[in-house]
Protein backbone atom coordinates (compact mmCIF):
# COMPACT_ATOMS: atom_id res chain seq x y z
CA UNK A 1 0.00 0.00 0.00
CA UNK A 2 2.53 2.35 1.09
CA UNK A 3 5.14 1.65 -2.39
CA UNK A 4 1.36 2.90 -4.64
CA UNK A 5 1.15 5.78 -2.26
CA UNK A 6 4.88 6.82 -3.00
CA UNK A 7 4.31 6.13 -6.54
CA UNK A 8 0.88 7.98 -7.18
CA UNK A 9 3.16 10.99 -5.42
CA UNK A 10 6.13 10.77 -7.49
CA UNK A 11 3.78 10.54 -11.14
CA UNK A 12 1.38 14.16 -9.68
CA UNK A 13 4.50 15.85 -8.43
CA UNK A 14 6.81 15.28 -11.11
CA UNK A 15 4.10 15.56 -13.40
CA UNK A 16 2.61 18.89 -11.46
CA UNK A 17 6.59 20.47 -11.69
CA UNK A 18 7.90 19.32 -15.42
CA UNK A 19 6.63 21.97 -18.30
CA UNK A 20 6.63 18.98 -20.94
CA UNK A 21 5.66 15.80 -20.32
CA UNK A 22 6.41 13.17 -23.57
CA UNK A 23 3.14 11.28 -24.86
CA UNK A 24 2.86 8.32 -26.55
CA UNK A 25 -0.34 6.65 -27.76
CA UNK A 26 -0.57 3.24 -29.31
CA UNK A 27 1.41 2.70 -32.23
CA UNK A 28 2.65 6.47 -32.11
CA UNK A 29 5.51 7.60 -30.97
CA UNK A 30 6.55 9.56 -28.25
CA UNK A 31 5.70 13.33 -28.55
CA UNK A 32 6.18 16.47 -26.34
CA UNK A 33 3.33 18.29 -25.00
CA UNK A 34 2.31 21.20 -22.84
CA UNK A 35 0.18 20.36 -19.93
CA UNK A 36 -1.48 21.29 -16.67
CA UNK A 37 -1.99 19.13 -13.48
CA UNK A 38 -5.46 19.86 -12.50
CA UNK A 39 -7.44 17.25 -9.90
CA UNK A 40 -5.45 14.30 -10.16
CA UNK A 41 -4.51 14.20 -14.16
CA UNK A 42 -2.55 15.88 -16.84
CA UNK A 43 -5.06 18.05 -18.85
CA UNK A 44 -3.91 18.84 -22.85
CA UNK A 45 -5.44 21.06 -25.30
CA UNK A 46 -4.66 20.52 -28.73
CA UNK A 47 -5.93 18.86 -32.75
CA UNK A 48 -7.13 22.50 -33.47
CA UNK A 49 -5.24 25.40 -35.61
CA UNK A 50 -2.28 27.11 -33.75
CA UNK A 51 -2.40 24.03 -30.94
CA UNK A 52 -0.74 20.99 -30.47
CA UNK A 53 -1.22 17.81 -32.48
CA UNK A 54 -2.32 15.04 -30.10
CA UNK A 55 -2.18 12.19 -32.20
CA UNK A 56 -3.01 8.24 -31.07
CA UNK A 57 -5.02 9.69 -28.42
CA UNK A 58 -8.40 8.57 -28.27
CA UNK A 59 -10.82 8.77 -25.92
CA UNK A 60 -10.85 5.90 -23.33
CA UNK A 61 -7.84 4.23 -25.20
CA UNK A 62 -4.21 4.10 -23.14
CA UNK A 63 -1.01 6.44 -22.97
CA UNK A 64 2.29 6.39 -21.68
CA UNK A 65 3.74 9.88 -19.68
CA UNK A 66 7.24 10.11 -19.75
CA UNK A 67 7.95 13.10 -17.06
CA UNK A 68 11.31 14.92 -17.18
CA UNK A 69 13.38 16.35 -14.72
CA UNK A 70 12.50 20.28 -15.01
CA UNK A 71 16.30 21.47 -14.22
CA UNK A 72 18.08 18.34 -15.52
CA UNK A 73 16.24 17.21 -17.89
CA UNK A 74 16.34 13.19 -17.15
CA UNK A 75 13.62 10.87 -16.91
CA UNK A 76 12.00 11.42 -13.51
CA UNK A 77 8.80 8.90 -13.86
CA UNK A 78 7.26 6.57 -16.71
CA UNK A 79 3.33 6.31 -16.04
CA UNK A 80 0.70 4.83 -18.00
CA UNK A 81 -3.20 6.50 -18.49
CA UNK A 82 -6.43 6.30 -19.51
CA UNK A 83 -7.34 9.09 -21.99
CA UNK A 84 -10.70 10.80 -21.24
CA UNK A 85 -11.89 13.53 -23.87
CA UNK A 86 -13.88 16.03 -22.17
CA UNK A 87 -17.41 17.64 -23.77
CA UNK A 88 -17.36 21.08 -24.13
CA UNK A 89 -18.93 23.40 -21.82
CA UNK A 90 -19.24 20.62 -19.22
CA UNK A 91 -17.89 21.42 -15.48
CA UNK A 92 -14.70 19.21 -15.94
CA UNK A 93 -13.93 21.17 -19.24
CA UNK A 94 -14.72 24.35 -17.75
CA UNK A 95 -12.59 23.55 -14.94
CA UNK A 96 -9.51 22.47 -16.95
CA UNK A 97 -9.90 25.15 -19.39
CA UNK A 98 -9.62 27.60 -16.19
CA UNK A 99 -6.08 26.04 -15.74
CA UNK A 100 -5.24 25.49 -19.32
CA UNK A 101 -5.72 29.10 -20.21
CA UNK A 102 -3.49 30.74 -17.67
CA UNK A 103 -0.73 27.90 -18.89
CA UNK A 104 -1.30 28.85 -22.73
CA UNK A 105 1.68 30.97 -24.10
CA UNK A 106 1.54 33.34 -27.34
CA UNK A 107 -2.50 32.61 -28.05
CA UNK A 108 -3.14 34.67 -31.37
CA UNK A 109 -6.59 35.14 -30.14
CA UNK A 110 -6.51 35.98 -26.35
CA UNK A 111 -9.59 35.98 -24.56
CA UNK A 112 -11.64 34.43 -27.15
CA UNK A 113 -9.26 31.22 -27.18
CA UNK A 114 -11.60 29.45 -25.34
CA UNK A 115 -14.17 29.74 -27.46
CA UNK A 116 -12.30 28.17 -30.28
CA UNK A 117 -11.36 25.47 -27.88
CA UNK A 118 -14.94 24.58 -28.02
CA UNK A 119 -15.53 24.85 -31.21
CA UNK A 120 -12.23 23.21 -33.17
CA UNK A 121 -9.80 21.60 -30.76
CA UNK A 122 -10.14 18.90 -27.80
CA UNK A 123 -9.51 19.20 -24.15
CA UNK A 124 -8.22 15.70 -22.95
CA UNK A 125 -7.35 14.62 -19.03
CA UNK A 126 -4.70 11.40 -18.98
CA UNK A 127 -5.30 10.01 -15.58
CA UNK A 128 -3.07 7.86 -14.56
CA UNK A 129 -3.58 4.02 -13.84
CA UNK A 130 -1.63 3.61 -10.96
CA UNK A 131 0.94 1.34 -13.08
CA UNK A 132 4.91 3.32 -13.50
CA UNK A 133 7.41 1.32 -15.76
CA UNK A 134 11.37 1.00 -14.48
CA UNK A 135 13.83 3.38 -15.36
CA UNK A 136 15.61 2.24 -18.65
CA UNK A 137 18.74 0.94 -18.48
CA UNK A 138 20.52 2.01 -21.45
CA UNK A 139 20.07 5.40 -23.47
CA UNK A 140 16.82 5.68 -25.39
CA UNK A 141 17.68 8.42 -28.17
CA UNK A 142 15.86 8.09 -31.01
CA UNK A 143 16.00 10.14 -34.17
CA UNK A 144 13.36 13.23 -34.60
CA UNK A 145 10.40 13.09 -36.27
CA UNK A 146 10.28 14.44 -40.36
CA UNK A 147 9.15 18.06 -40.13
CA UNK A 148 9.07 19.92 -43.18
CA UNK A 149 10.33 22.84 -41.15
CA UNK A 150 14.38 23.39 -41.93
CA UNK A 151 16.75 25.26 -40.22
CA UNK A 152 19.86 25.43 -42.97
CA UNK A 153 19.62 25.89 -46.40
CA UNK A 154 22.31 27.00 -49.26
CA UNK A 155 24.27 29.89 -48.52
CA UNK A 156 22.92 32.49 -51.32
CA UNK A 157 25.53 33.19 -54.18
CA UNK A 158 25.65 37.42 -52.96
CA UNK A 159 26.33 36.96 -49.64
CA UNK A 160 29.61 36.24 -48.83
CA UNK A 161 30.71 39.33 -51.06
CA UNK A 162 27.69 41.56 -48.94
CA UNK A 163 28.85 40.45 -46.01
CA UNK A 164 31.87 41.07 -46.48
CA UNK A 165 32.63 43.88 -49.20
CA UNK A 166 35.65 44.53 -50.56
CA UNK A 167 38.01 46.37 -48.70
CA UNK A 168 38.11 49.97 -49.01
CA UNK A 169 41.41 51.55 -50.23
CA UNK A 170 42.54 55.08 -48.19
Amino acid sequence: MTDALLQRALVEEATKKSGLIWVSGPGVPARALWHVWHEGAACLVGDGPGEQPLPGLADGGPAEVTVRSKDKGGRLVTWAARVVQLAPDSEAWRAAVAELKGKRLNAPDGEAMTGRWARECRVLRLEPTGTTAPLPDGPLAEAPLPTPATTRRPVPPGLPRLLLGKRRRK
